[in-house]
């Protein structure tokens, strides 16, 4: 007898780049990256906008949307202020551009989804509304009604973003409560707080030194102080809420809560690091540098705060 020989399988070529697989009904990775990107580059240009109130470049450029009568760009005579606030107005044709590539990978790579689709023009739409109120701002000499709006928008579409970042990990379909009712209401209430701390947040700014300019503009005209105090008392609320979380987190079982527990302690974090920059600027007489950190890591704590309202439910069947 004579022993059969098989033949050897074909070899896949050694160049050859494995597929590049997303888990089940989850997007695939391009919209996956385009998000986050939306999600960053909306919480730097938080950033940067803070930058040009607290250097006192908000009339930099002192028209609009010309930097000055006569030129699109800064010129020599704006001198660092112009070159902040221009700055600022370039960024913001970044984050368009970001915006537009988030767009596009949501049509060429999930355009089933509904939701991506109607978040990416969200943002498209939320750029183009910030432009214009920026517009206002330099048109009406920074008033601190129109400067805390402009910045309570940036808030928002950082919110807008990290549910956008958190529906592109996971897949289209029901999705099931996968912690008990009461923690859900919790966590609910405890976002509502947030909105209350940055909401007074903006008010202290606009009663306080930091007026964007440094001729007289116009400020809230509430005792600055008292102010500083509300905005504590909510923030240690919300503190407080967020701890008693983080127990009844600790407390809850099950591998479909994992994802809302991990965020819970993140977000816990975050708040920690965001007191501490409170208590440190309130006592070193609002330096600029902490102000600025300040102001960003309330836009963290807002996608943090985003995080764990979208973990409270998970795919229905799905792994955690």
């Amino acid at each position: 007898m004579h022993a059969s020989v098989s033949s050897p399988a074909p070899r896949a070529p050694r160049d050859a780049a494995p597929a590049a697989t997303a888990p089940a009904g989850q997007p695939p990775r391009p919209v996956r990256v385009a998000a986050i990107a939306s999600l960053m580059a909306n919480i730097g240009i938080v950033a940067t906008g803070g930058l040009v109130r607290l250097t006192g470049s908000g009339l930099g450029c002192d028209t609009w949307p010309k930097c000055t009568p006569g030129s699109f760009t800064t010129t020599p005579a704006q001198g660092f202020h112009g070159l902040v606030e221009f700055g600022n107005r370039t960024l913001t044709g970044v984050l368009l551009i970001i915006a537009v590539w988030m767009l596009v990978a949501v049509y060429r790579r999930a355009r089933e989804r509904r939701d991506l689709v109607a978040l990416a023009w969200v943002q498209i739409a939320g750029i183009i509304v910030q432009a214009v109120v920026g517009g206002m701002v330099v048109l009406f000499h920074l008033t601190w009604n129109l400067v805390g709006f402009h910045y309570l928008l940036s808030i928002a579409l950082v919110a807008a973003m990290a549910i956008l970042v958190a529906r592109a990990h996971l897949p289209a379909g029901p999705r099931e409560l996968v912690v008990a009712r009461p923690v859900m209401i919790l966590t609910h209430v405890m976002t509502l707080v947030l909105v209350v701390v940055v909401v007074l947040g903006v008010m202290a700014t606009g009663s306080g030194p930091h007026s964007g300019d440094e001729s007289r503009v116009l400020r809230t005209g509430i005792d600055a102080e008292l102010v500083y105090h509300v905005h504590a008392w909510a923030a240690y609320t919300l503190f407080t809420l967020t701890a008693i979380m983080l127990v009844l987190a600790l407390r809850t079982r099950g591998d479909g809560a994992a994802r809302w527990r991990r965020w819970v302690g993140v977000l816990l974090a975050v708040q920690l690091v965001q007191m501490a920059v409170g208590i440190a600027q309130a006592n070193l007489a609002l330096p600029i540098g902490l102000v600025l950190v300040h102001m960003t890591l309330a836009a963290l704590l807002t996608a943090a705060s985003v995080a764990v309202v979208m973990a409270l439910k998970a795919p229905v069947h799905a792994d955690d």
